[in-house]
């Protein structure tokens, strides 16, 4: 599936990786990252709004969608490797500088991007995750039974592949449901284009998983440990995790950020299908900063 009125281009990011990106409309750049277990088509409500004055780009991460999915080489799927592949993407389009928002793991990939390229990035949106290290940080407990998944995928090579193989709709459409306070936001035709992009992509949606309880851990602790932090305007919409899990979302954020709105939302995790209104009128607040 594809977003209407959106033009859709092969982008080359790396050796022997390309990702297919949607691209509409005018202005000033920004970068639309896709979460688990969706792709760029997650976007379609909010990329239709922000185009009307801005020029917005939607790829499809590395590993996931209609993007290229090399095999995991270790470093083929850490947030860095996926970061440098978003700059490349906006480079393509002739954008050294652009606006950024991710969803869930394109959240992770867009943290990254903001640390490692603060010159190109010059607004960033993070919806529904914590940064990766306070995330196993906060996981604890019975409550930790919520993140099942990221223990699983954080396994070595060959059992999650799988077990998930075996079952991909049950597996994927879990989280669809379970994740979802409005299920008319997600209608058939998009579920089953979800689904099928994860079905065709569990080798590398794994290996994304796993990164980031590998080299993606190693990468931001030597952030947080040279006192390095998000320097853009940054706006983070969540759930209340804080209220469930016990701990303070904001708190955790303005460590890592030095100009932050943090804001808690009512919806589902799928919020930009959800609420597409509200993301779309936080992202354009966030640009005004």
């Amino acid at each position: 599936m594809r977003i209407t009125g959106f033009d859709y281009q092969r982008v080359p990011v790396a050796d022997g990786v390309a990702l297919d990106v949607a691209v509409a409309g005018t202005g000033s750049p920004i970068v639309l990252l896709h979460g688990f277990p969706q792709t760029h088509l997650m976007w379609r409500h909010v990329a239709a709004d922000l185009a009307a004055d801005h020029t917005v780009l939607c790829p499809d991460l590395r590993g996931y969608g209609e993007s290229d999915k090399p095999a995991d080489t270790g470093e083929t799927y850490s947030k860095r490797s996926m970061a440098a592949d978003v700059v490349a993407v906006a480079k393509a389009f002739g954008h050294d500088r652009f606006a950024l928002a991710g969803h869930d793991r394109g959240a992770l990939v867009a943290i990254r991007a903001g640390l490692d390229h603060p010159d190109k990035v010059s607004h960033l949106a993070i919806l529904d995750v914590l940064p990766t290290l306070d995330m196993w940080d906060v996981l604890h407990g019975a409550g930790a039974a919520v993140g099942f998944h990221l223990y699983l995928m954080a396994q070595p090579p060959g059992l999650p592949e799988q077990l998930i193989a075996g079952a991909p709709d049950a597996f994927f459409g879990h989280f669809l449901d379970a994740w979802t306070r409005d299920g008319d936001a997600i209608p058939a035709d998009v579920r089953a284009a979800y689904l099928e992009a994860s079905r065709n992509a569990v080798p590398s949606i794994v290996a994304d998983y796993r990164a980031s309880a590998g080299i993606d851990v190693e990468h931001d602790a030597a952030d947080r440990a040279a006192g390095n932090r998000l320097t853009m305007p940054l706006t983070v919409l969540q759930q209340d995790w804080g209220a469930v899990l016990g701990y303070d979302a904001a708190a955790l954020w303005r460590a890592w950020a030095t100009d932050l709105d943090h804001r808690t939302v009512t919806s589902g995790h799928f919020m930009a299908e959800e609420s597409p209104s509200e993301v779309a009128k936080a992202l354009r607040d966030l640009l005004t900063r």
